[in-house]
């Protein structure tokens, strides 16, 4: 099995990579670690296909709409169907194909599908703990970059007096969404390292919210005099 995993690597990145991709959230790097991470969850479940995992992992973004289109839902039902096409032209074994398609549908935070197999959890396991952690985070920044929305809540950054908002409030949406994460993990593996993660985020949280408040309190900066 590993030479045939390492046989279709390559093929699987170039289907991945065919059409471009903008998003540096979720690029090839983005591609690459998620099946690192399940390559991990796999060694504590050898009765899984990793055959399966390793198509599903690259190939669970070939539709990637942004977090706030319309279609968001729909965008990995897309990719499974998307995906059947191109693999089968590469031969990829046929009775295999549904099931990567699954993998790939039920992948999505978004989509709501409950994985009915153990590469689905799997694929949906390292999709998640991709989100957690210290790229995690800068994989939060980024997207709320691209979406426009701000770091932080000016005064209130913690959402003491007023209800979380992870589409305003980049920092909101580690407690509207990341923090539910390790709970809804499928192996045991997986939710080990996803509450190591979040631990991590809840301590930058706390550093960030810290320093916002300095910066707050101390007011606007004084002008600079002279040439900058």
């Amino acid at each position: 099995m590993p030479d045939t995993l390492a046989a279709w690597t390559p093929r699987l990145i170039a289907i991945a990579t065919a059409g471009g991709q903008d998003d540096g959230a979720h690029d090839l790097n983005h591609l690459h670690r998620v099946w690192q991470l399940a390559r991990t969850l796999l060694d504590s479940h050898p009765e899984a296909d990793p055959l399966v995992v390793l198509a599903a992992c690259y190939l669970h973004d070939l539709v990637n709409l942004p977090k706030n289109h319309p279609e968001r839902a729909q965008a990995s039902r897309m990719a499974a169907a998307q995906a059947r096409a191109p693999l089968a032209r590469a031969g990829f074994p046929a009775g295999k194909l549904d099931a990567v398609a699954h993998a790939i549908e039920a992948h999505s935070f978004s989509a709501g599908i409950a994985p009915a197999t153990l590469e689905a959890m799997i694929v949906q396991d390292a999709d998640r703990l991709d989100a957690l952690g210290a790229v995690g985070l800068a994989r939060l920044f980024y997207t709320a970059g691209r979406m426009g929305s701000a770091f932080a809540h000016p005064s209130d950054p913690l959402a003491h007096g007023r209800p979380l908002d992870d589409r305003a409030y980049a920092l909101d949406h580690i407690e509207v969404k990341l923090a539910a994460l390790p709970a809804a993990m499928h192996t045991a593996a997986a939710r080990a390292l996803a509450d190591s993660r979040l631990a991590w985020l809840r301590d930058f949280r706390a550093t960030f919210v810290q320093e916002w408040g300095a910066q707050a309190a101390a007011g606007p900066l004084p002008a600079a005099s002279g040439d900058a």
